[in-house]
């Protein structure tokens, strides 16, 4: 639940800066005509209909088991942050891309470029801040691990897609104030259109990234494996089991699914077995409060 709220807290942050400044740009586009600044404020009005996505996805996972999904609705966070991908990299990196291309072909300089340096200036600020967030997360639920290794190990897709995007939202911004920069300093209207690719380079990037991380959760991923391990050792340690034979586990949203296939010690009873059993089960899941469905197998031999 902790890591849910986590979660929430960075997508309302980052939904918040990216409103304002998908505003700021638009009309900051509109002024300047710069090829770039319109590229980043379609790619700011994407991420807040990403966030919004992202909400209603986890809002769908918190769906109630029914007869149809007897294994509840976890996953839909995962469909939706794909969506959040597709989106990204369609209509925020395909368009600059196409953007760019016709900056080059009709080439045009924008007015007034340094209001867009101002409002680039302040979006800077205002997406380190919503990063900062998101990070702080991120450092609080990955422990000792990397932060490329807790990107390839992690299983909350709405924080895999949330940090993404405001990654490739700060490097788009520096390339746009760059390009701009540029485009004043020479009078050239190359470097504004050339920006524009290059923003769009980086989002298709960060969205093949997301896409193809989610898309292995999609079909079906075990829980990280810091988590795996830890629930081997939990039931190794269980006094009633003698060997752990097998584990399996599967990721629905923030809830799991285990399978195990153990040596009990208790071999006499049938009754103390399914005692020892259900006592363990009990156990596991008060350890680990993410393990909603327990598939238990006690047997002789592997």
């Amino acid at each position: 639940m902790s890591q849910s709220n986590g979660s929430l807290k960075a997508i309302f942050f980052a939904l918040g800066a990216n409103l304002g400044i998908a505003l700021a740009k638009s009309a900051t586009a509109w002024y300047t005509t710069s090829s770039a600044m319109l590229a980043e404020a379609i790619h700011s009005f994407a991420d807040c209909t990403n966030q919004l996505l992202l909400l209603v996805g986890m809002n769908r996972a918190n769906k109630p088991v029914t007869e149809q999904h007897p294994l509840g609705h976890g996953k839909a966070i995962f469909f939706y942050s794909f969506i959040v991908a597709l989106l990204l990299f369609s209509v925020g990196g395909a368009f600059a891309i196409h953007e760019g291309i016709d900056k080059l072909t009709h080439p045009h300089t924008p007015n007034a470029p340094w209001v867009a340096v101002v409002v680039l200036t302040i979006s800077i600020a205002l997406e380190l801040a919503s990063l900062r967030a998101a990070l702080a997360e991120v450092r609080r639920i990955r422990g000792q691990r990397t932060f490329w290794r807790w990107f390839k190990e992690s299983r909350q897709s709405e924080l895999i897609v949330v940090t993404g995007e405001d990654i490739a939202a700060l490097i788009g911004l520096a390339l746009a104030l760059v390009a701009i920069l540029a485009t004043i300093a020479s009078g050239n209207p190359l470097y504004d259109a050339l920006g524009t690719i290059a923003i769009g380079a980086v989002l298709i990037l960060v969205a093949a990234a997301i896409g193809i991380e989610v898309k292995s959760l999609l079909i079906g991923e075990s829980a990280d494996p810091a988590t795996v391990a830890a629930l081997q050792k939990f039931l190794s340690e269980r006094p009633q089991v003698a060997q752990v034979y097998r584990l399996i586990t599967l990721q629905f949203g923030m809830q799991l699914m285990l399978a195990t296939k153990v040596r009990m010690r208790e071999q006499g009873s049938a009754q103390k077995l399914i005692d020892d059993i259900n006592q363990v089960e009990r156990e596991l899941k008060a350890a680990f409060p993410e393990v909603r469905w327990i598939f238990f197998e006690p047997d002789s031999t592997d």
